[in-house]
């Protein structure tokens, strides 16, 4: 097993502007990355951009840029976009690297030289937008190729081509033995009924005398990578595989296999579900090295897809500068089921903002400590009273909150450790309601249990700020400084009973402002 945590994200495509399927991806990683730092485990996060292909190549043509020009222009706007998001990663990965182009080139030269590949001549249908070759499996009822591949053109020439299908029953019996290559499992069977298909080989290369914005053959200097092929290949070239001294890269040993690569149901098939683990397998990666393929759904608005096509795309850049980057982080993740579709809408995202941290975890904070501050000035102490909600709230609702949340993110259902913990704060408010500090402050026999009360809510809310640490660290961080809690967040730290006798407690200011529909807001 490798020493340090690995996840990776799909790369991406720079001839596209970033969209909330993309800022999706990365903060769901994002999450489990800092999840697994919660855990004080060694976790290392790798994402970038696919900067090849043909596409790229024209639009650069039509804009009158180089290739590199419009693709580094693109790259920034997605860079930008993380930052601002939070997002931290520890590896970038950018396809037009040095130490990229050196690592697809040894690989192909040893694909070569093994005879995994071989040159043909072939003519059939090529959709551009696809990049790829098309077949009549690619046809729709009506015989034609659907606007899903976009402008198809028939090609007749000479390529290289990959053997891909001599894998074939290797991949289906590795499907079938490992139930956790395809996260969630309900994605397996339709990746297996693709593979039984499977009958052709992988074209890998396009002439130059069509496209040159790709990596060179290192034994045909007439042809460039095919994009797929050259792209795959950055999960294990960032993350050190065949690396040079003193590249600055990972010892790849440390890392491999990753936990999982992040990536969206629609590149299972045929990219990640079919040709990467064959490309592993035929670079001799036994099954365990294998990594798992952790599928995510789609946004949808109103049931269909968010695209640029059909004019329905989301910017999350906007949303952000309407809402705040922790709100947008909290929607994302709260929303939607990892693996499944979901709606998006601001609406909603307001909603859940307001119900569920304005009006939940943040009316909690502020009325703890405005109460700690004016019955206790802000000092605890937890005496032992013998009250049954109490009890219950240090001892089952705590536990149980922490087990359900700790087992959601290992499962990457990050929406349902959330529940987790929104409910353990509902619990938090309702014995406010039920306790009445207010009344307890005015009658001197309720001391104790007035000082128990305060305690339990004060340490609550340590707990569910360790709790809320990967999807919201800003926030997280306002709560531990409300709490004058200067210890760094650990999971093992979520149990009860950490805040001492006599801890003083810090001032309370609002930390989750409810959200207003903007002018601008249309759902």
């Amino acid at each position: 097993m490798p020493d340090c945590t690995f996840y990776t994200t799909a790369i991406d495509y720079t001839n596209a502007a970033p969209h909330i399927g993309h800022a999706y991806e990365k903060v769901l990683t994002d999450v489990l990355t800092r999840f697994e730092k919660l855990r004080t485990r060694e976790v290392y996060f790798l994402t970038g951009v696919d900067q090849h292909g043909q596409k790229v190549q024209q639009s650069a043509e039509k804009e009158g840029l180089a290739p590199q020009e419009f693709a580094d222009r693109c790259t920034a706007k997605f860079l930008s976009l993380w930052e601002t998001l939070g997002v931290q990663f520890d590896g970038w990965a950018a396809t037009t690297a040095p130490v990229h182009k050196t690592v697809v080139g040894k690989i192909l030269q040893r694909l070569h030289d093994e005879g995994q590949l071989y040159k043909q001549a072939h003519r059939g249908f090529y959709s551009v937008r696809q990049e790829q070759f098309l077949t009549d499996k690619e046809r729709n009822e009506a015989g034609e190729f659907g606007p899903e591949w976009g402008q198809v053109v028939e090609l007749q020439e000479e390529n290289w081509y990959f053997r891909l299908a001599q894998h074939r029953d290797w991949l289906l019996n590795f499907i079938d033995s490992h139930d956790s290559f395809v996260v969630p499992s309900f994605r397996r069977p339709e990746l297996r009924n693709a593979v039984e298909r499977l009958s052709g080989d992988l074209c890998i290369s396009r002439p130059k005398s069509r496209l040159t914005w790709g990596i060179e053959l290192p034994f045909d200097p007439e042809y460039v990578t095919y994009v797929w092929f050259d792209a795959l290949i950055n999960y294990i070239s960032f993350a050190g595989y065949l690396a040079e001294a003193g590249s600055g890269l990972p010892d790849f040993n440390r890392l491999w296999p990753a936990r999982a690569h992040v990536i969206g149901k629609d590149i299972l098939i045929p990219a990640h579900g079919v040709y990467w683990p064959i490309m592993l397998h035929a670079l001799g990666f036994s099954d365990d090295q294998i990594p798992t393929l952790l599928v995510h759904g789609w946004w949808n608005i109103g049931g269909a897809k968010i695209s640029k096509s059909l004019g329905n795309t989301v910017d999350p850049a906007v949303l952000v500068e309407r809402y705040g980057a922790e709100a947008l982080r909290y929607y994302l993740m709260a929303d939607i089921t990892t693996g499944k579709d979901a709606d998006f809408s601001e609406e909603r995202l307001r909603m859940r903002f307001n119900e569920e941290l304005a009006n939940n975890v943040g009316n909690l904070l502020n009325r703890t400590l405005n109460m700690a501050l004016r019955y206790r000035s802000s000092v605890l102490r937890c005496p032992a009273v013998d009250d049954t909600s109490l009890k219950a709230l240090a001892g089952p609702e705590a536990s149980s909150a922490l087990n359900a949340y700790t087992q959601a993110m290992e499962q990457y259902q990050v929406d349902a450790a959330l529940r987790a913990v929104v409910g353990f704060a509902r619990a938090c408010n309702q014995l406010i309601e039920a306790s009445a500090p207010w009344k307890l402050a005015k009658d001197p026999a309720q001391a104790e249990l007035l000082d128990a009360v305060l305690y339990h809510l004060a340490e609550s809310l340590r707990i569910i700020g360790i709790l809320l640490v990967p999807v919201l660290p800003d926030s997280a961080r306002g709560i531990f400084q409300q709490l004058n809690w200067p210890h760094p967040a650990r999971l093992e730290d979520a149990t009860w009973g950490k805040l001492p006798e006599g801890h003083v407690l810090g001032t309370p200011t609002p930390l989750f402002p409810r959200l207003e529909a903007s002018p601008e807001a249309a759902d």
